[in-house]
């Protein structure tokens, strides 16, 4: 079983072998649970691909939707 050491941050290292099992990648968030002495830690689910830092938007989507959500919001202001 990896052992992690908890920083003087109270920061951890997630464990390569268990990174690469879950499929973590840096940026992404993870949901913390305490069940009795055990931390539980999960990947977060979420409907919002942005929240994975845009890795699953191309710069033109981007461009794109802000454009839509900018004429949108304007729409508000009238």
């Amino acid at each position: 079983m990896p052992v992690t050491k908890v920083t003087r941050n109270y920061q951890i290292t997630i464990p390569a072998e268990i990174r690469k099992a879950l499929g973590i990648r840096e940026g992404e968030y993870l949901t913390v649970e305490l069940r009795g002495d055990e931390i539980v830690l999960k990947k977060a689910e979420t409907e919002w691909p942005s929240l994975n830092l845009g890795r699953d938007f191309t710069p033109e989507e981007i461009e794109k939707n802000s454009r839509m959500v900018l004429m949108e919001a304007s729409k508000w202001e009238e």
